[in-house]
């Protein structure tokens, strides 16, 4: 692993765009985990089958995640493959809180695995259970290099990837009402809370009269 390491030392090139990476196809799934007879489990987007003949998946987490600790002590972990039926609150409960301090999986559907950690039945496809069998350890992320154990389709519902979450899941931002006053004759906008009665559109030259209130 020593040519790996050093290579991450380095700074990124400078033709570098992370512009790019968005052309890199993702998709979503819940990972859960158990430890000390506390569930929990996290969202990721770092899911991919990198060898066959035995399966092996790689999962990468980052450190920072309450999750990631589990799995490096407890070596195993599930990955629940979401739909596009998948609310934002989905995302909310297990992406925008910590599972140290939060119980995730209370008031949700789930069953469990022959390794005991939990299993969603709603909102996804099919899931697999993993045993970790080798870990690399990345500037911000751990890859778990993982042997599956079980797994099971359960329909055929469509998954959902990362840019159909950012394209119809994911709330749009809601743009600022605009304050002010706006000339009825040109549409420029005046700003301010208050319009002088000796105002004059400054595009169009029509008077107070002529604008209202925005």
């Amino acid at each position: 692993m020593g040519k790996v390491d050093l290579i991450y030392e380095n700074a990124p090139a400078p033709m570098e765009d992370s512009r790019a990476l968005h052309a890199v196809g993702y998709g979503l799934y819940i990972v859960t985990t158990r430890e000390n007879g506390k569930d929990s489990g996290l969202v990721v987007n770092t899911v991919s089958q990198v060898a066959s003949n035995p399966t092996v998946l790689a999962v990468g987490i980052n450190r920072a995640n309450y999750s990631c600790g589990v799995i490096s002590r407890t070596k195993k972990l599930n990955v629940n493959v979401l739909t596009e039926s998948a609310p934002f609150s989905l995302f909310q409960r297990f992406g925008f809180q910590s599972g140290k301090d939060r119980d995730k999986m209370q008031g949700l559907v789930y069953g469990r695995s022959e390794n005991n950690l939990p299993v969603l039945r709603e909102h996804t496809n099919a899931f697999f259970s993993l045993k970790v069998k080798d870990s690399i350890t990345l500037p911000s992320h751990t890859l778990f290099l993982c042997t599956v154990e079980e797994s099971a389709s359960f329909n055929r519902d469509k998954s959902m990837t990362y840019a159909y979450y950012h394209a119809s899941v994911k709330p749009k931002a809601t743009p600022a009402k605009a304050k002010g006053w706006v000339c009825k004759i040109c549409g420029y906008v005046h700003s301010e809370e208050n319009l002088p009665d000796d105002f004059i559109c400054p595009i169009c030259k029509h008077p107070k009269s002529d604008f209202e209130k925005l």
